[in-house]
């Protein structure tokens, strides 16, 4: 099945849902050598279909898998997500905690929406996690693109102030449409200037080409 990703510039694409669904072996190589680094109990942010809670909890870690769909954590507990739970990033609070990994997988890092609205929930975050812990998060690098529609996006987002990978999008299906949402894209070191004063910083890089995950660490 594929869906179709609707910018607010009018620009349209169309995605798979298959890799929602993919076991390990057919995750990027990005996600599977930075899975190593995940330690304890797990905040699985963006759960979708719960394809990362699943291989975690195989692993032997305690998984609490968020997401603002109820039809994406529906078919999370379907799938056997131990603890799948209807819940917006932004509602996030320490009642939840303490977590020692934050996952972030699928390009999640783009659920911070804004670089503004990601050092709040940074900071949230850092208030309901060990003092060791670390943030996996997967983004996309928006200046290794070639096409010239986004290349045009880009451009007019550094005219008017803002990052060249801050978008709005919903995604489409039949005479399904998602609300309209803010999402972030960003290259490593816009990562690192969006983590700076937050308690955060960045560690190692894992990339395949634009696509890419890093380990946030608490400092």
């Amino acid at each position: 099945m594929r869906v179709i990703v609707e910018r607010d510039d009018g620009y349209v694409d169309t995605e798979s849902m298959a890799w929602y669904f993919d076991d390990f072996r057919r995750w990027h190589s990005s996600e599977r050598r930075v899975l190593r680094h995940v330690r304890g109990r797990v905040l699985d942010v963006g759960a979708g279909a719960g394809r990362v809670a699943l291989e975690l909890q195989r692993r032997g870690h305690e998984v609490v898998a968020i997401d603002i769909s109820p039809l994406a954590i529906d078919i999370c507990r379907k799938r056997g997500v131990r603890d799948a739970r209807v819940l917006p990033f932004t509602r996030i609070e320490s009642s939840l905690g303490p977590f020692d990994t934050v996952t972030m997988f699928g390009n999640n890092f783009g659920l911070f929406a804004t670089p503004r609205r990601a050092r709040w929930l940074l900071r949230r975050l850092r208030g309901m996690t060990t003092p060791d812990a670390r943030i996996i998060a997967v983004s996309y690098d928006p200046y290794q693109t070639s096409d010239p529609h986004t290349l045009a996006h880009d451009e007019r987002n550094q005219r008017r102030g803002r990052l060249a990978g801050q978008i709005r999008l919903r995604v489409r299906y039949s005479a399904y449409a998602t609300p309209w949402v803010d999402y972030l894209m960003v290259s490593s070191s816009e990562m690192e200037e969006i983590l700076a004063g937050t308690g955060w910083s960045l560690g190692r890089v894992f990339r395949d080409d634009a696509f890419y995950a890093g380990v946030i660490t608490r400092s």
